[in-house]
This record gives C-alpha cells, structure tokens and sequence, in this order.
C-alpha cells in the first residue's frame, strides 16, 4: 500500500495542489466570464435595483452589475430589471414599493466630475421598516467602476444581511494557451481578467498572502517546480524556494509571515515552514512517507496537511511549530482516500476532496461534530478554496468535458459556474478582504 501512495504522490507531487495537465484555454484571456446560477433557494429576499440616474455616461452599467452580485449571492431576488430609474433625493414611498413586492430599494446617480472622473451616489431604504439606512459616495475613474459597483453591493449585503460581501475580493487562477499558461487575477465574479504571470511552462498551485498583495505559486519555468512570491502591484517576485527537487504547495500563516511548504530535497516530501523573504527554512514533519499540502488554521497554532502515513492519503494536524511540538492526529475518516485540506476562514469547516469510488468530489467537514457531507456531486473536483466570509467554496471541476470555476455555498444549496465558453480553467484561489 505504502508503494502505491509512493508512485502516487512522487508521479504527481503536486496533484494535490492540482495538477500538470492542465487543459488550454481559449485565445483571448481577456475572454468573459460567463456565470451560470442554480439551486437557490425560494426565500429569496426581494429587492429593488433602480437604474442609476445618468448612468448613461458611463462605459460600464453599475447597475446590471449591482444587479448581477446579488443574484449571485443566492440571497436575493432583483424584483425590477428594466431601465427605469427613481431619484436618489428625498424618501421613497414607502407603501407603493410594498407593494410592488420589494422589501428593500437601491437607488443611485451619477454626477462626471472631470474627464473620465465620476461621482457615484447611492442610497438604501428598508421598505419593511420604512426607513433610510444610508449610503455612498463613491469617487471613481472610468477604468475603476467595477471595483465602484462591488463596493455598494458590498454595502447592500451588509446593510440588510449583518455580514461583510465579498463582491469586492479577488479572484486568482491558472489557463494554458497553447504551450503557454498563466497566472491571472480577476474580480470575485470572473471578470475584469488581468495577467500577472505568463509562462511557457506551467503555473500551479496559487496561494493569496493575508493582505491580498501578494500571490505565491509554483513555476516550472526553470523546468523544475520552484515556489515564488509575487507581489501583485508591482510584478517584483522573489525565488522563495528553490530547492534540490520538489518545491511545493505554498501557503501562508495567518500573520504573512511565514509560508508552509512542501520540500522533497532529504528524499520524501516532507512539509517546512520559511520566513516570506526566503531566510528561515525549518522542517517540521520528519516521517518516513509523504506529508504535503500544508494550511495553516485560522489563529496559526496548527497546521493541516495530506498524508499517507496510514496507508492512503488522509487529513492530518499537528502544531505549527512542527511534529515534534505535537504529534500529528488524523481529523478525516469518512472516506478512504482524501486530500486537498482548506479550512474556512472562521476554523469550523475543513472543505477537501475525497476519492468516492473514482470520483473527485468536493466534501465539507464540520471540525467540531465531525460530521461530513458532499457539496457536489462531481466527478472531477480538485483544488478548494474558501471565500473570504467563509460562506462559499471555490473550485475547479469538469463540465461537457472542460475545466470550468465553480462555486459551492457551505449548506450546499446555492451553486454558479463561471466558465470561458472554449476555454478550461483550473487552480483557483479566492483572495481575503481587501480594506
């Protein structure tokens, strides 16, 4: 057994990270993404989106990707998809918008400030309350309206619901073209596609830092898998690891600090931890079989990883200060062969993929209870990655035979494909909050 997981993690030592045989994409990454909701629920909270007065100045409708978020969200019901706009100045009618069938009402402006400059305004009202809860005002340029209309989605879903959007994060994750891959950044809901890497070898394995800066990721440019930090705004990256033979699955403490890797350079792959400039390379596992994919938790005491130890690959812990600090102790046993561990932004959920019967399917893990259940019912699931709010799980899977980016809120109910139509997608990796 332990020779078959041998063969297994030395023939793909990044598989779990998500794999080499990346499929193409289609000719354009500027490509747009195309969003494909299914399974909300029926309590839907009913809203009404107003056309923006004077949105016509603008090159990107604000409103249809207000709008577009929010159905999204699997939240909400837009209950006014027209044109029509309503004013932003003084108090709505409350009882004619009740009804209409709204339980809230979105309204906004925009004012041109100078050239490619905008105001933009908008107002909440809780139809069911009959009351204001404020709004923005939000300054943009032509080239930012996207991140303008994330931003009072944001605003919405928090004025009504209590919790912070994540329309506002990023997304990132890997194409091929051709014999050329890359590494791009998109808004959380595909759009607004930008390079940061290019590479005629490939790109796995993505990894956001806590800031949102920086993105580390494993090139095999080189013709070698080396870890690299690269910071977003600038290009600059850095050679984190490039030690002799695998250098793999990146991932970051919660401070930025540090990462967690995966080195084979004593033999088997084991997992080390090294300060975010390159210095400080300690290990930390010490077996005699295959650790990798580490993840640190939440509060950054313990560190989550594959391994096979037991035979097949399963879900391990031990403390971030290494084995030798506390033991490692398994946390899956629902099924016989699993990897790929992400835990949720508040530590109760550990999302992972499991084998069931030769199929990859996406699993969440409530830490607490240890109870598990499927979010999907796939066949080609891999590389998870929790939204920032802990609400939603990100994905790569097959549909009609192309890799696709898919969505999973944690109950399971609410699912969205994003798709380039032609193209296949893979390694996706949803960024933290942005302040």
């Amino acid at each position: 057994m332990l020779q078959v997981a041998q063969k297994y993690f030395s023939s793909v030592v990044s598989v779990f990270l998500a794999v080499l045989s990346m499929a193409g994409l289609s000719s354009s990454a500027l490509a747009q993404m195309n969003i494909e909701i299914t399974g909300v629920g029926q309590s839907l909270y009913p809203i009404a989106v107003m056309r923006f007065k004077d949105e016509g100045k603008l090159p990107t409708s604000l409103t249809d990707i207000i709008r577009q978020d929010l159905a999204r969200s699997g939240y909400f019901k837009n209950t006014e998809n027209g044109n029509a706009s309503e004013s932003d100045e003084g108090t709505p009618n409350y009882k004619s918008w009740a009804a209409r069938g709204a339980d809230a009402l979105a309204v906004g402006s925009v004012v041109q400030t100078g050239t490619g400059q905008f105001e933009i305004r908008y107002k909440l009202s809780d139809i069911r309350k009959s009351e204001s809860l404020g709004g923005l005002s939000i300054n943009s340029s032509a080239d930012n309206l996207r991140a303008a209309a994330h931003k009072i989605a944001d605003d919405i879903i928090f004025k009504l619901l209590g919790e912070r959007g994540i329309f506002s994060t990023r997304l990132s994750y890997v194409i091929k073209e051709g014999k050329r891959y890359r590494l791009v950044i998109s808004d959380a809901d595909g759009q607004n596609i930008r390079n940061a890497m290019n590479s005629g070898e490939p790109i796995i394995s993505p990894s956001w830092s806590p800031d949102g800066k920086k993105v580390a990721y494993v090139s095999f440019e080189d013709r070698k898998p080396v870890i690299y930090v690269h910071e977003l705004a600038t290009g600059r990256r850095i050679a984190l690891s490039n030690q002799k033979g695998n250098n793999s699955a990146p991932a970051w403490s919660p401070d930025g600090k540090k990462l967690a890797i995966s080195l084979s350079k004593d033999g088997n792959t084991q997992i080390y931890s090294i300060n975010a400039d390159g210095t400080g390379l300690q290990r930390l596992t010490r077996g005699y079989t295959i650790d990798t994919e580490p993840q640190y938790s939440t509060d950054g005491r313990y560190i989550y990883f594959t391994s096979d130890r037991g035979g097949n690959p399963q879900i391990y812990r031990m403390s971030a200060e290494g084995e030798q600090a506390e033991g490692a102790k398994r946390i899956t046993y629902k099924q016989g062969f699993v990897t790929s561990p992400r835990i949720s932004p508040d530590g109760k959920y550990l999302a992972y993929i499991a084998n069931i019967g030769g199929a990859f399917r996406l699993y969440i893990l409530n830490l607490a209870t240890g109870d598990a259940q499927a979010l999907t019912d796939g066949t080609s699931d891999e590389s998870p990655s929790f939204a920032a709010n802990g609400r939603y799980v990100l994905y790569s899977t097959k549909v009609g035979g192309k890799r696709v980016l898919a969505a999973v809120s944690v109950d399971g109910n609410s699912k969205q494909v994003l798709s380039i139509p032609g193209s296949d997608v893979r390694q996706p990796s949803w960024g933290p909050f942005m302040d």
